[in-house]
């Protein structure tokens, strides 16, 4: 059975698209009521239209379509969901900082709002109440006193050196306002207290 003679047993041409070829198979097999004898022709001619389109393609004689070649390509992607860009922070900074409730950020803050005040009059006994409390509420929230005192500590040094720096700068500024320096520092001090012991762990 020669080629041309299988596209005319099946009907199409050798222009034809897979498709169509495929299509013209399908409607043949049905058309063939159970013959076996006519089915098994229909059979032969489809497998060698596909050997020889399969013959052609290897020596370049045929183009493959893209849409078959790159199936994957006719997919649309899914959505992507629209979220704003977050960075996430390193895995050991996340186990240092707190995601506190409002309770967890108000009451600390009363604490070292009145701590600040006391500063204002004694600053050394202020620096001595925020470092119980920041001890306190920092303890409270793992139950490890070390490190809470390690942080305690550390924060202390950092507040009064940055408010003793800043009230240098702003020297002349604090005089016309009737606050001394180390008051200042022990202002600056309290609110890096409430900050630690809020928003660290």
């Amino acid at each position: 059975m020669s080629t041309q003679s299988n596209y005319e047993k099946l009907g199409v041409d050798e222009n034809s698209s897979f498709e169509e070829i495929q299509d013209a198979r399908q409607r043949l097999l049905q058309e063939c009521n159970n013959d076996r004898k006519q089915m098994e022709e229909v059979e032969a001619a489809y497998d060698a239209i596909l050997m020889d389109r399969l013959r052609l393609r290897q020596e370049g004689k045929i183009k493959v379509p893209d849409r078959i070649r790159f199936p994957e390509r006719l997919v649309d992607p899914p959505p992507q969901p629209v979220s704003s860009p977050t960075k996430q922070a390193p895995d050991w900074l996340q186990r240092f900082i707190d995601n506190p409730s409002q309770s967890e950020i108000l009451w600390p803050a009363l604490s070292f709002l009145g701590v600040g005040a006391l500063g204002l009059a004694s600053p050394p006994v202020a620096l001595a109440l925020g470092v119980g409390f920041s001890l306190y509420f920092l303890n409270r929230k793992e139950n490890k006193f070390g490190r809470a005192f390690l942080i305690t500590l550390v924060t202390l040094i950092i507040g009064v050196t940055i408010g003793l720096q800043l009230g240098a700068v702003i020297g002349p500024q604090l005089k016309a306002l009737n606050l001394e320096i180390e008051s200042f520092a022990a202002l600056v001090t309290a609110f890096w207290f409430w900050l630690v012991s809020s928003f660290l762990r």
